[in-house]
């Protein structure tokens, strides 16, 4: 069931369409529930092209909103009280999703707005939490939150990694090592969720130059 679900947040299948898939869904989810009939054509039909994960931008998709709850679901934690966030959380911090490497940050480093926009760069966080981060450098806000939660260098990196970052990368503020690493992290959690290998090849990853070239 649980499958079915995150295939369908992934696959991006109710985005149009909706009524005949429902439909489908009802009977054939119900009838693999029951008496494990054939997979229900929502998990074969299911599929999430690697490359399609750096174009992510806007709440407007489901694979968007998808990787958030993804992420809450795994244990991401806040990154001020160091806590798992729960539904209650959710709306008791007003969590939204907003940038790692702060958007200020990543035009005065040139960095592409076509990266620094993706939901790579994006992860569920406090509007406490965002307020420290400002548009500061990670290796400045990391060091502000550490003092103001109380915590030590060792548990943030613990917070981060709940996140999928890369505690080394966004420490030293570089952003092409943190954006492939969470790209692959992001992908691999995706893979497993949905219960299907991806089919990586040379053009499946994004690197932060080739936005660039293509510009040029």
């Amino acid at each position: 069931m649980v499958r079915w679900y995150w295939c369908g947040v992934f696959g991006e299948l109710y985005s149009s369409a909706i009524e005949s898939r429902i439909a489908k869904d009802l009977t054939q989810v119900l009838r693999w529930i029951e008496s494990g009939d054939s997979e229900p054509d929502t998990i074969k039909d299911a599929n999430f092209a690697p490359n399609r994960l750096v174009r992510l931008y806007t709440r407007r998709s489901a694979a968007y909103k998808g990787l958030s709850a993804l992420l809450l679901r795994d244990g991401g934690c806040d990154f001020l009280t160091g806590f798992e966030i729960d539904t209650l959380k959710y709306f008791e911090e007003s969590i939204d999703i907003h940038h790692i490497f702060p958007r200020s940050w990543c035009e005065k480093n040139g960095i592409k707005p076509e990266l620094y926009d993706s939901v790579v760069n994006k992860t569920p966080l406090s509007s406490r939490t965002n307020k420290f981060i400002g548009g500061n450098a990670p290796s400045i806000y990391l060091s502000r939150l550490q003092k103001e939660a109380g915590i030590s260098e060792e548990r943030m990196d613990e917070i981060l990694r709940s996140h999928i970052i890369d505690p080394v990368a966004l420490r030293t503020d570089n952003f092409e090592d943190f954006f492939q690493a969470r790209q692959k992290a992001l992908l691999n959690r995706i893979e497993k969720a949905m219960g299907k290998s991806l089919i990586l090849d040379a053009n499946s990853l994004e690197d932060t130059e080739q936005f660039e070239h293509e510009e040029e």
